[in-house]
């Protein structure tokens, strides 16, 4: 008698099984589901800001994935002095060139700076067009940063960090954030 229950004990284990597996597929499908961004969430798209809006030596901050991000439509000064300063001395070495992103030609647009304005060394917020090199200055310790955001004297460990974004247009970029959890 035993032998013919354990057949049919050992079906009943797997059947219970697979209705247990469906089942939790089945609820935590859809609850994954209504956790996901939203279709029209800048988490799955990006933010794109219209650089046609600003004018040489001009700055507009936008606000995404809850930081600021600053755009700075440089003069030719700034840029030839952001230039000049690859080689300087930098605490933490970077080049005008390495900030910037290229265009869909390929190209890169000089004129135009995007970071977080942002201090490195305790997230201050930092104040444009100030300090002894002409770019950027956290009043509350007192680093400096240049015209390319890169720290040049002061507490701040590193350069001003430059968001993920990339060009759509000639005049338009799109802020996007790293993907995670299959979201681009």
């Amino acid at each position: 008698m035993d032998e013919m229950k354990k057949p049919r004990r050992d079906f009943l284990f797997v059947a219970t099984g697979a209705v247990v597996a469906i089942g939790a597929a089945a609820i935590t499908r859809p609850l994954l589901g209504h956790m996901a961004p939203a279709g029209d969430s800048p988490l799955l798209h990006g933010l794109e800001v219209d650089l046609s809006l600003l004018k040489e030596g001009e700055q507009m901050t936008a606000t995404f994935m809850g930081k600021p991000v600053a755009i700075r439509y440089r003069t030719p000064a700034e840029i030839k002095a952001a230039q000049a300063d690859d080689t300087a001395d930098l605490p933490h070495t970077e080049t005008d060139r390495s900030r910037l992103r290229p265009k869909p030609d390929g190209k890169l647009d000089h004129r135009f700076l995007v970071f977080y304005p942002i201090c490195t060394h305790f997230g201050c917020v930092v104040v444009g067009e100030a300090g002894d090199y002409d770019g950027w200055y956290c009043p509350c310790h007192g680093a400096h940063f240049d015209t390319s955001g890169r720290v040049r004297k002061g507490p701040a460990p590193i350069n001003m960090e430059i968001p993920d974004y990339e060009w759509v247009s000639d005049g338009v970029i799109r802020l996007r954030r790293l993907p995670l959890l299959g979201f681009s």
